[in-house]
């Protein structure tokens, strides 16, 4: 056998077996040279063995002798091919494609239009209308188009802006930073003489033209192909009827009588057969290869419509083909091996698909954020901002973390047990210093109970999944360098820190309001041998629980982990006690305090009062019902739980009973003690309300506005904020480090991320616009630059790309070899291509450069590139450049398939890693069709013929 060594790195395992060379030797007399495969014809010309020799004929597509074939170029002729859009001539045969906005007929040469409003209304919100070629978006009575023209807004009647007024633009209409406003055009049109209308062109849609569209001053000028003919309506085209004619058929039949007459031999012109000829005793016999059929003049072959007996076998989709037929699947799915059956793509498998949690969907997929984060671009999750959202809801200060926010109060003030509202403090005694954290443990007989009281600086953060944070007062910074880390920056105190962590096997972690006894909470040393009392200036107590080791449904177990810090003065110290010794002393009451919380978390009988809300903390039993809470004073009992104010009404402590919201106030969220003014001296329609939407304001603001109840009018929502509902009186900021385009925005989909550029790896990576899936922002540069090592090329593959096609390429993508203009330039383009294309460096290194323009907005573009040895560049050119890599449906998927790239391109980047695919992984991998088509060209340029 022979042996390749390392050269085994070709597209997962694409090699055929080695064959041994043909012997050059004269054959002997009678010998089927054809049959040998020893004659001398080109690989597109049919071998035909005659009595003395063979005879080489080029094959149908193909002009020559038989040993030197030309392929014909079909469209190179007057009818175009017979393609009435445009004619894309292939090698041995051609093909007929269409324009953006029209689809090929059956007949594989005419082009119809597409409905895109059958489709997801054509993105329309209220109404979309079909036009030749295009379509267009209309808004119900009341709303105007926005800028996107696919939008509706609110038509107000007051003001003179585009908002807000009747502007007469046919299409766009543009505020310019000094007032007033203008008109503008979709792309496809032009700005008629009034600055109003826009006049139709060539550009859009075709103009509305089924075939040819010429552009004259007074607008489009529809034709037709030579075989149709225009309809009454001067857009669509007939096909015509060819007339039949007697001379014609008569002429027809003395050729057929004359051709009897000579003697046929496949010898001669092929014996007139379209394919293949076989000379018998009563005369040529004609047949055709697979997927055609033979007429019955005997002589001529039709292709076969696959696609017509149950859909080819298709799973989706069957397109016939010369020949033969294509499968292909809808959108979200891929082609099967036996290049049939069509199976869901995972998108969630792929890496980098969302930010946070993918959930995949027939055909679909969609992102989900985690809490305190909202979904943009798609794909991407960025940090809500709830402090622009009303202030957070809190009354007095607002402050934004990530994945969550925090309320916080003026000076005199505590937090309210809902975490929003701020109570006023009640003033102690001036030579009196609260602590910040006391924790007492009783002990009465085998039952310990421990109570932690903590009157500021708390922060409460009950979990979703079993879990709770629970922290008083703030960690001491430790000292710098010198000092010991075990002591505070004050010279005199020092910090005496200990925590523990204990596991629970049953139950879960849980917070939850307690009525505490009141002897308890009175306890103070009527059994001092018995109590424990500790100071702290700072606790932390967090819980977690898990499902536990073993099989599927075994029993949670809680982790409670128990972090205190104590301040040791050094006042303390006598002569009988140095500081070390007053430091153990303190850190072996701490450990003696640890046990006796250790036993009462584990019979649950740990409380905690926290600036006023008394709590049970700790685990509970998934047994114990909520039934058994009881309700304090003043409280109401609503579905067996303790009943809290309802949005829209308010308490002094915020449990029931309440009182409503009162004219000119409103309250959104429940278990409040105050509701927020409308401002302005605005009034609301009734008391109780909810909302700043039910503030009886004098104009009613659209979405991407807010009411200013200093002035009484909507503002547009400033660059990176935007507004989605009517009526409110804030913009919500953008999630993470996310902007808006323009002011105004009504939507998060239009908050985007600026981020791009930058050095690539050496190996693989992606050319990303920035935002990518979601849309690009407007007037954005991204730069990269891919440096490869040594005796490293780069190859680069463009799946698809979504840019807005305008005269003036306002927003482009080009590759070249430095950032000057003069630097060959190896891609280029301001346009979108749905179909992709895999091309080399033209030099070794490359810069790239995105940029979009100040109007422009699309999906943009994700580019993969991988880097691969020098010594392989014939055959990656070789590979690229043959046009049947992408003239199959099914191969342009493979392109556009993230996990069949990334396999590629791990092994071009890393020839070692070949060995990590099987033979089995390989066919399940690629249609046979891919492999077929690229098996020559290995084999060429790993074994060449001499």
């Amino acid at each position: 056998m022979c042996s390749l060594g390392a050269d085994l790195w070709i597209f997962l395992l694409l090699l055929p077996a080695c064959a041994p060379a043909h012997p050059a030797a004269r054959p002997p007399a009678g010998v089927d040279e054809c049959a040998e495969g020893i004659d001398n014809c080109h690989a597109d010309a049919i071998c035909q063995d005659t009595p003395s020799s063979f005879k080489c004929i080029c094959k149908t597509g193909f002009k020559g002798e038989g040993t030197d074939c030309e392929d014909i170029d079909e469209c190179d002729n007057e009818f175009n091919g017979d393609c009435v859009h445009e004619c894309a001539n292939i090698s041995g045969n051609y093909r007929c494609t269409c324009y953006d906005g029209f689809k090929l007929a059956h007949d594989g040469h005419n082009c119809l239009d597409v409905d895109e409003c059958s489709h997801n209304n054509g993105g329309c919100q209220h109404t979309c209308v079909n036009t030749m070629g295009s379509y267009e978006c209309r808004c119900k009575e009341g709303f105007f188009l926005s800028d996107n023209q696919h939008t509706c807004i609110h038509r107000s009647e007051e003001g003179l802006s585009c908002m807000n007024k009747d502007h007469g633009c046919a299409h766009i209409c543009r505020e310019s930073p000094r007032g007033g406003a203008s008109c503008d055009c979709r792309p496809g049109f032009e700005l008629a003489k009034n600055q109003r209308h826009c006049i139709l062109t060539c550009n859009h849609g075709n103009g509305g033209c089924q075939h040819t569209c010429n552009d004259t001053d007074s607008g489009p000028v529809c034709s037709c192909h030579p075989k149709y003919t225009m309809h009454s309506n001067g857009k669509s085209c007939i096909e015509k009827e060819e007339p039949e004619s007697n001379s014609t058929a008569a002429s027809d039949m003395d050729k057929r009588v004359k051709r009897r007459l000579v003697m046929e031999t496949c010898a001669v012109n092929n014996g007139g057969c379209d394919r293949t000829c076989r000379d018998t005793s009563t005369g040529v016999r004609c047949s055709c290869p697979v997927g055609f059929t033979l007429q019955f003049d005997g002589k001529t072959c039709k292709d076969i419509d696959e696609c017509q007996n149950s859909n080819g076998g298709c799973d989706h989709f069957c397109r016939n083909t010369v020949g033969s037929f294509d499968c292909s699947c809808k959108m979200g799915f891929k082609l099967l091996t036996d290049e049939k059956s069509c199976q869901d793509v995972d998108e969630c498998s792929f890496e980098r698909t969302c930010d946070h949690t993918c959930i995949n969907y027939p055909g679909s997929f969609a992102c989900t954020c985690d809490k305190g984060y909202t979904l943009y671009g798609i794909t991407h999750c960025g940090d809500i901002n709830e402090c622009s959202i009303n202030n957070g809801g809190c009354q007095h200060a607002c402050v934004n973390t990530v994945g969550s926010y925090l309320c916080q109060c003026h000076p005199r003030y505590k937090l309210h047990w809902n975490n929003r509202d701020c109570v006023e403090v009640e003033s102690a005694p001036p030579a009196f210093v609260s602590p910040k954290a006391i924790l007492r443990c009783v002990k009465n007989g085998g039952n310990e109970r421990c109570f932690l009281s903590c009157q500021s600086d708390v922060h409460s953060v009950p979990g979703l999944h079993d879990a709770f944070s629970l922290t008083c007062g703030s960690p001491v910074p430790l000292r710098s360098q010198n000092g010991r880390n075990n002591e505070s920056l004050n010279a005199d105190v020092a910090t005496v820190r200990t925590s523990t962590t204990f596991k629970v096997t049953e139950g879960t972690c849980r917070v939850r309001r307690s009525d505490l006894n009141q002897d308890f909470s009175q306890q103070k040393g009527s059994e001092k041998h018995n109590v424990l009392y500790e100071r702290f200036c700072f606790v932390n107590i967090t819980c977690r629980s898990r499902a536990g080791a073993g099989q599927k449904g075994a029993a949670k177990e809680t982790f409670l982990t128990a972090e205190f810090e104590a301040e040791l003065n050094y006042k303390e110290v006598t002569d009988s006690c140095s500081f070390t010794c007053a430091r153990r002393k303190a850190e072996k009451r701490m450990r003696k305090t640890f046990r006796t919380l250790r036993k009462a978390i584990s019979k649950q009988q740990f409380h905690a009062r926290l600036s006023g809300k008394e709590l049970d903390v700790g685990k509970k039993s998934s047994r114990q019902s909520d039934s058994q809470e009881m309700c304090g004073t003043g409280q109401v009992r609503v579905d067996g739980k303790c009943g809290v104010c309802p949005p829209g009404e308010f308490s002094a402590d915020g449990f029931r009973p309440c009182d409503s919201c009162p004219l000119g106030t409103y309250q959104p969220d429940g278990g409040r003690t105050s509701c927020f003014p409308c401002g302005g001296n605005l009034i609301t329609k009734h008391p109780g309300s909810t909302s700043f939407q039910e503030c009886e304001t004098r104009v009613q603001c659209s979405p991407g506005h807010s009411y200013n109840t200093t002035t009484h009018r909507c503002v547009r929502c400033p660059v990176g904020t935007y507004q989605p509902e009517f009526g409110q009186n804030y913009c919500v900021s953008c999630p993470g480090n996310t902007s808006t385009d323009f002011d105004g925005s009504t939507n998060v989909t239009q908050c985007k991320n600026r981020q791009c550029g930058g050095e690539l790896g050496d190996f693989t990576g992606f050319i990303e616009s920035p935002n990518y899936p979601g849309n690009y922002p407007a007037n954005t540069e991204c730069t990269w630059n891919i440096n490869p090592p040594p005796k490293r090329r780069i190859l680069i593959v463009v799946p698809e790309i979504f840019l807005p096609i305008e005269d003036d390429c306002g927003d482009y993508l080009v590759m070249r070899k430095s950032a000057s203009s003069n630097s060959v330039t190896t891609y280029e383009t301001c346009q979108t291509y749905e179909r992709p294309i895999a091309f080399t460096s033209r030099s070794k290194k490359l810069w790239i450069q995105f940029r979009s323009n100040e109007g422009n907005s699309a999906k943009g573009f994700q580019v993969p590139y991988v880097t691969y040895d020098e010594d392989y560049q014939e055959l990656i050119e070789d590979i690229v450049r043959d046009g049947r890599l992408y003239a199959s449906e099914n191969h342009q998927e493979i392109l556009k398939d993230k996990k069949l790239i990334k396999a590629l391109f791990d092994v071009l980047a890393h020839p070692q890693n070949y060995f990590k695919y099987t033979a089995q992984e390989s066919r399940e991998m690629f249609p046979k069709s891919f492999i077929r088509l690229l098996r020559a060209k290995v084999s060429r340029f790993l074994r060449p013929y001499k």
